[in-house]
């Protein structure tokens, strides 16, 4: 490893191209310079100069070897600035992971600001089951996350509603009921659900069971699908009905699926389905703040089904 002092005192002799000027330059005695040069030869294994008592010139390994010194004390400058940078929470890397996001304008619009705001940082956004984020925010993978609520046994994640919403049917077109104006869910209690899988997050599966179950039956599932754009695509082909968030109801293929909102189903009201912005509380980026309080998450911006 050579030292950068050596660098810098290696290009000003070559600047130079005198011992005695380098050293004023440096403000330090003649007779250490010269060792300090010797010295970075001996790492290096070959010349940079050739004395003579007509002066000093570099040697063509110096000449290259001064082109590599520029370089590297410029790219340590630029480390230096961008660590600077990152340390005052202006650059960086901030890992966002996400259930499927595209239906809330506000939080893209959050996302779209963060990045005016800091050019400068990075911005990962992931999109990934509830569960899995939830291990990446304890494991320190990710720094933020939008995702259904869970279970988490550690103590050092810290979670905020952002929204809640009301579970809707997602029935295809030609259904019987699609012209209902609101549905009673007990009256589907023999139909085929399509529902994404229960590893992918078990307290977004449960909420919608208790649903069903709250109706008197438990649903008939025929088929899965990890990704909620799968899942409606499903219901548009016929495969079943589905029970899905409120933001999904403007969204997707409304010419071949309806949905609609579902009545009560006991003397409490239905159980509604939350995203929640989950962190680690241990995260020691500064963006990470930076990030929450730019949060302007308004949950009237989420498309309704009512009316």
């Amino acid at each position: 490893m050579i030292e950068t002092r050596l660098l810098r005192q290696f290009i000003a002799v070559a600047e130079e191209l005198h011992f005695h000027k380098a050293a004023i330059r440096l403000h330090m005695a003649q007779p250490p310079l010269s060792q300090a040069i010797n010295r970075l030869e001996g790492k290096l294994g070959f010349s940079l100069f050739n004395r003579s008592k007509r002066g000093v010139k570099l040697t063509p390994a110096g000449d290259a070897f001064l082109h590599a010194a520029y370089s590297t004390l410029k790219e340590l400058e630029l480390g230096i600035e961008h660590a600077r940078q990152v340390s005052e929470g202006i650059a960086g890397k901030l890992t966002v992971t996400a259930v499927s996001i595209t239906y809330y304008e506000s939080l893209l619009n959050s996302l779209r600001r963060f990045r005016e705001h800091f050019p400068k940082v990075q911005l990962i956004i992931k999109e990934m089951p509830s569960s899995n984020q939830a291990k990446a925010i304890v494991a320190g993978e990710a720094d933020i996350a939008f995702m259904r609520k869970l279970p988490i046994s550690a103590q050092n994640v810290e979670s905020r509603q952002l929204l809640d919403e009301e579970i809707v049917m997602a029935l295809p077109a030609h259904h019987p009921k699609a012209g209902a104006g609101q549905i009673d869910l007990r009256h589907f209690a023999g139909e085929d659900f399509v529902f994404t899988p229960q590893a992918l997050g078990t307290g977004y599966h449960s909420q919608l069971i208790a649903l069903c179950e709250a109706a008197g039956f438990y649903p008939r599932v025929i088929q899965e699908a990890a990704q909620i754009h799968t899942l409606i695509g499903l219901v548009a082909c016929g495969f079943g009905v589905a029970l899905v968030p409120e933001s999904i109801a403007h969204s997707i293929m409304r010419d071949k699926v309806v949905f609609r909102r579902i009545g009560p189903v006991s003397a409490t009201p239905n159980p509604t389905i939350g995203l929640y912005m989950s962190w680690n509380t241990d995260n020691p980026s500064p963006l990470l703040d930076s990030f929450i309080a730019m949060l302007d998450f308004n949950p009237a911006s989420v498309p309704s089904t009512r009316g």
